[in-house]
């Protein structure tokens, strides 16, 4: 696994980066575990502080670093800089509500002049986070924010082609005065991930990522007995119902399929629209990808990022032409993208059937599947005929009978009238092939603490 910047724009290989060695790994997880030793019994206030202090860096350097994102993964600078800004509210959240959000619980017991009962939230130890190249310091702060905050220390594995970032991160949160260890980013190899995961002294491993880097993680992990939590892949489902506003939803699908150039895990990757309105929807939506901009990423004019990679690239061209040759029809749409960097054309699949392998694809780009709903049930089922269960959304003027169609789709996120909110006070994660675990507010922070009940009880009292 080579750690290689590559701007996607002009292929140019900017650097690279040598694999750690397993002295290397070991004296991390070393450091990580001394560090867990001080950072445990550091107050809420003294932790904030230093996660706010990461917040104000992430905004006075927010330039700086928006622009290494465009470089390492080709995203559009405007979208690069809300990255920042997102990555600092994430901080911010838990300065604010850690401590409430980790306060003892005290439960009711049958006899309380007997004995009480209180369950305590105290952290684990040594975290090992896995994350992906697509927002590589959203993923970084969505695990290190709560984590940091319960008293956990983290060890990062990032992906390959964002190295830079990755070591930013790092330099950022020591500059925000976070203990030596606390955060420690490593360019560890696959084989490194089950030495880290069978070490004593690791606790946990979160992953955002495939399928398949998920299965064989979760698989180390479960024969380390250590916990894991998976992000994993989605394709989510666009609803779009009769009595909704056609124009206003063309306008939020077109945004849902192409932000991150499309290659975003709650993207709305399948549009489902009633038979009412769908040539009306698909009219205005084929007119709105029309109007994107492909182009380079730092101009502000451009609306169509390249993909992260050309191998990134050339894999959603493989899935197209797969897709074709059974049977669906794709429309390329919109003016010709370069024809250098990793560009995909805009592309609106039809007729996908679901004998077509395509059909239950993820596709990480600028490609649209869209189906055509005999009416709301059959949407719905559409929409749960999927191996993923991570978002969706359902497009309606009536939002009561969105919220009770919500509760049919099977998935861990449901908006109105919205495709996607990633947000620091909302949490985040899916079902089925989608991953298990929460990411964010309490949910997130309560995944990799120990639970402890402490009873006390009068000496006197019956067994």
């Amino acid at each position: 696994m080579a750690y290689v910047t590559t701007n996607p724009y002009t292929g140019e290989v900017v650097k690279t980066f040598p694999d750690a060695t397993d002295a290397e790994v070991n004296d991390a997880i070393e450091r990580s575990h001394r560090a867990f030793s001080e950072w445990k019994n550091v107050s809420f206030a003294q932790r904030g502080a230093i996660l706010q202090n990461a917040a104000n860096l992430l905004r006075q350097q927010k330039d700086d670093l928006a622009q290494l994102l465009t470089l390492e993964m080709g995203k559009l600078i405007s979208e690069a800089r809300a990255e920042v800004e997102l990555s600092a509210q994430i901080f911010e959240y838990y300065v604010h509500n850690a401590e409430k959000l980790l306060v003892p619980e005290v439960l009711p017991v049958e006899n309380p002049e007997e004995a009480t009962a209180k369950i305590v939230h105290e952290p684990l130890g040594v975290l090992l986070a896995i994350e992906p190249w697509n927002f590589p310091y959203y993923q970084i702060a969505r695990i290190i924010a709560p984590q940091l905050s319960a008293g956990n220390t983290i060890l990062l594995k990032h992906a390959s082609n964002v190295p830079q970032s990755a070591a930013r991160f790092e330099r950022l949160m020591k500059e925000a005065g976070l203990v030596d260890g606390g955060f420690i980013n490593l360019y560890a190899t696959r084989h490194h991930i089950e030495l880290i995961l069978n070490d004593p002294r690791v606790q946990g491993v979160a992953l955002t990522g495939s399928e398949g880097a998920g299965a064989t993680v979760a698989q180390q992990a479960a024969k380390a007995l250590k916990k894991s939590t998976l992000e994993l892949g989605g394709a989510d489902a666009f609803i779009v119902l009769a009595d909704a506003d056609i124009e206003k939803a063309a306008k939020w699908g077109v945004f849902g399929r192409h932000w991150n150039g499309g290659q975003v895990c709650v993207s709305s990757k399948r549009m489902i629209v009633v038979d009412e309105v769908y040539d009306q929807f698909v009219d205005h939506y084929i007119n709105g990808v029309a109007a994107l901009q492909a182009g380079d990423p730092l101009d502000e004019n451009t609306t169509l990022a390249p993909l992260s990679s050309q191998q990134a690239a050339d894999e959603v061209k493989e899935k197209i032409s797969l897709a074709i040759a059974h049977g669906a029809q794709a429309l390329e749409v919109g003016p010709k993208v370069p024809n250098h960097g990793a560009f995909v054309q805009p592309t609106i699949l039809t007729n996908v059937t679901p004998d077509n392998p395509a059909y239950h694809m993820e596709f990480f780009g600028p490609v649209s599947m869209i189906f055509r709903a005999k009416n709301e049930d059959d949407a719905v089922r559409i929409a749960n005929d999927s191996p993923f269960g991570l978002g969706g959304s359902v497009f309606t003027r009536d939002t009561a009978h969105g919220e009770a169609l919500a509760s049919r789709i099977s998935t861990g996120m449901v908006y109105i009238n919205h495709p996607t909110r990633v947000k620091a006070d909302l949490p985040f994660g899916g079902v089925r092939r989608s991953g298990y675990g929460r990411e964010l507010t309490g949910l997130g922070i309560k995944e990799f603490v120990n639970h402890k009940l402490i009873s006390v009880v009068d000496i006197d009292a019956e067994f």
